[in-house]
């Protein structure tokens, strides 16, 4: 979503950071970039002339234009500057009940029932026994919906049809979730426009019904500016306590997180990243704001792993290392094991530099599932010693697999590459790094070819 954003933003930020020594018109020229760039993301006017005129007064105020590198200094005002504009650090649900009540709310299309499930399976991860309550007895199958929602994050829905009050079935559902030992519930609630008086009232209703640990109001985050009249509305009738950003992963411009939380005050609290149910996370300023410019997101990527990252398969893999032992299996269980991390695109992201270095290449996941199928095609002997893979299995493995020989090729030269270099890290070398099936090949030579040309 914020890749426009951060182009702009490092195309004018690598250029401060090339200059020895800043002049107040370069930072007033930087200023006017930024407050451009800022704008075309669809972040509030108000934030932007607040935001673009605090990192002036900042640049030109504390001692950087004739400091040490003023350009590195100028990024780390503009870094600091980006995390308190979308929060001070992760805000976390209160969660006092014993259950806890949420209550989600939010307009008619913003992901609001995914988002319920998705909350369920990410507090279930972390211990939690959460259970929903269907209140939406509007939209057609809209409790089917939820239904089927539920089956999936393997949490129980608790539901009275569609000719029962609102109100009465979350303190039904509460009630029902009490009994049965759930200690966190998430109360699903009718999609509603924010300028129809009769449905707040509705949502006023269930809120003081089963008075709520945590409401949440879930913002779409490719609405825009939109979002801020939104959140305004609903802040004034229902006072949310926290904002759940869907659709992050979407291709609109990101200003509803960078515009709602500086201008109604509350925080963002989670962001769905993803269409699947385990595509929730927690929102952290600070990580997004080096995102955005381009810093990477390590610590996110640690999370991922830690998560995703088998410890048993990760110690045998290691005593693969010592042996210098990589088979066509161990490579297919670790590209599944990249899949459950996100896209290609989004992990290179959180690696510092990475990003830059991919930014307008075309990072292909489907080519993940090409040498899924590739490796699946071949015979259980083929994967354990891919050098007996001759002209004639490579022709047969390219018909199973819808692929060509060539691809074949680059296949297994990858591979042999990748056990080259892991019988290098075995003996204390260090190889060239073989090409990630995915990532094109052109990351990882594209400085060399930059230097060519000089």
């Amino acid at each position: 979503m914020f890749d426009s954003l951060a182009d702009r933003l490092n195309s004018t930020l690598t250029d401060l950071r090339s200059r020895g020594r800043l002049s107040p018109e370069d930072v007033a020229a930087a200023m006017r970039e930024i407050r451009l760039a800022l704008l075309e993301a669809d972040v509030n006017f108000k934030v932007v002339k607040s935001f673009v005129e605090t990192v002036r007064e900042r640049a030109v105020g504390d001692g950087v234009l004739g400091g040490l590198n003023p350009g590195q200094q100028v990024i780390k005002i503009v870094n600091e500057e980006l995390t308190a504009l979308m929060g001070t650090g992760a805000a976390k649900l209160r969660l006092k009940s014993s259950p806890s009540v949420i209550l989600l709310a939010g307009l008619q299309g913003a992901g609001k029932t995914t988002a319920c499930g998705k909350l369920a399976m990410l507090l279930a991860k972390q211990g939690r026994k959460p259970a929903l309550v269907a209140c939406d007895v509007y939209r057609p199958a809209a409790i089917d919906q939820l239904q089927t929602v539920g089956g999936q994050a393997g949490v129980p829905v608790f539901e009275r049809g569609a000719d029962v009050d609102p109100a009465e079935i979350a303190v039904w559902g509460v009630q029902q979730a009490r009994q049965q030992g759930r200690d966190v519930v998430i109360v699903d609630t009718a999609g509603r426009l924010h300028v129809d008086a009769e449905l707040m009232d509705e949502l006023v209703r269930i809120r003081d019904a089963v008075k709520p640990d945590d409401t949440l109001l879930v913002l779409d985050a490719m609405t825009g500016q939109d979002a801020v009249n939104v959140a305004e509305t609903f802040r004034e009738r229902v006072d949310f306590s926290g904002i759940l950003l869907t659709k992050l992963d979407g291709d609109a411009r990101g200003g509803a997180a960078l515009s709602v939380r500086a201008v109604t005050g509350v925080p963002i609290v989670y962001a769905s990243v993803g269409e699947k149910l385990d595509q929730l996370e927690e929102f952290h300023p600070d990580r997004m704001a080096s995102r955005i410019l381009g810093m990477g997101d390590v610590l996110t990527l640690i999370e991922r792993i830690s998560e995703n990252v088998d410890a048993d398969r990760a110690a045998e893999m290691e005593r693969k290392l010592q042996r210098s032992e990589f088979t066509l299996d161990d490579l297919l269980d670790q590209l599944r094991t990249i899949r459950k991390m996100g896209s290609l695109g989004g992990l290179a992201k959180m690696i510092p530099g990475l990003g830059k270095q991919l930014r307008g290449m075309d990072v292909d996941d489907r080519q993940l599932d090409r040498v899924e199928a590739i490796i699946l095609s071949m015979t259980p002997q083929e994967r354990r010693s891919p050098e007996i893979v001759n002209g004639t299995r490579r022709a047969r493995i390219a018909r199973g697999s819808g692929t060509s020989v060539q691809q074949i090729n680059a296949l297994l030269q990858q591979h042999r590459q990748m056990k080259k270099m892991m019988k290098g890290l075995a003996g204390g070398k260090m190889p060239g790094m073989p090409a990630i099936p995915g990532l094109p090949a052109a990351a990882g030579t594209a400085h060399k070819k930059r230097r060519k040309k000089r």
